[in-house]
């Protein structure tokens, strides 16, 4: 009894699963992205908010993110948003909402680019936005990245090696990681040795 055309159906039938599967596990539809987008453009998440959010935000997760908690992310983007008030505060961390969301503020030198880490977190969204100065950020899919130190539960974060698309950060523009992308902050710039930045905690919702 021959029973490799026996095999040869299995493995073919186990093959249609995994693409099936495969399908399932893609990127979000082009009319979700676009709504998303969309939503993005219209504002109608930042109040009184003039800072720009950086031209490649994960729309789509920004967007499920604010809905999933919008009392929350108020209360986030108003501590933005007070500029005049950022600029006066000293280094130290802020309460915004209870454990759901809290600032640091941080006025130290930038570092070489040798020097600046990838990393990535899980309990938590890091909003970043630099007050004063400027640096530059790397941004990566933590699908791409390749772990260096191990997640650490209690630090909530781990550390990658990674190529990315890096970005100018200014006082006019804020910008949002979550745990699918790797970021690489706090990267020197030309004329600018330290920077005053505010990175702000934001619990993410699974």
């Amino acid at each position: 009894m021959n029973i490799f055309p026996n095999i040869k159906k299995i493995a073919l039938f186990i093959a249609l699963i995994f693409a099936s599967h495969s399908s399932f596990a893609q990127t979000d539809s082009p009319s979700k992205v676009k709504a998303a987008n969309k939503w993005v453009k219209s504002k109608v998440w930042a109040k009184n908010l003039e800072i720009k959010v950086y031209p490649d935000i994960n729309s789509v997760e920004f967007k499920r993110q604010y809905e999933a908690n919008k009392t929350m992310w108020d209360k986030c983007f108003a501590f933005l948003a007070d500029t005049a008030k950022l600029a006066k505060l000293a280094p130290g961390k802020y309460p915004i909402d209870g454990e759901n969301a809290y600032a640091s503020i941080t006025d130290m030198p930038t570092r070489t680019p040798d020097v600046a880490k990838w990393e990535s977190h899980r309990k938590y969204i890091d909003l970043q936005y630099v007050i004063k100065g400027e640096e530059t950020i790397g941004v990566s899919p933590i699908a791409t990245a390749t772990v260096t130190v191990p997640y650490d539960d209690k630090k909530d974060g781990a550390n990658y090696t990674a190529d990315g698309k890096y970005y100018l950060a200014t006082p006019s523009v804020f910008y949002l990681f979550f745990p699918s992308e790797v970021h690489k902050p706090n990267i020197k710039v030309d004329g600018y040795d330290s920077d005053k930045k505010l990175v702000i905690k934001i619990k993410y919702a699974e």
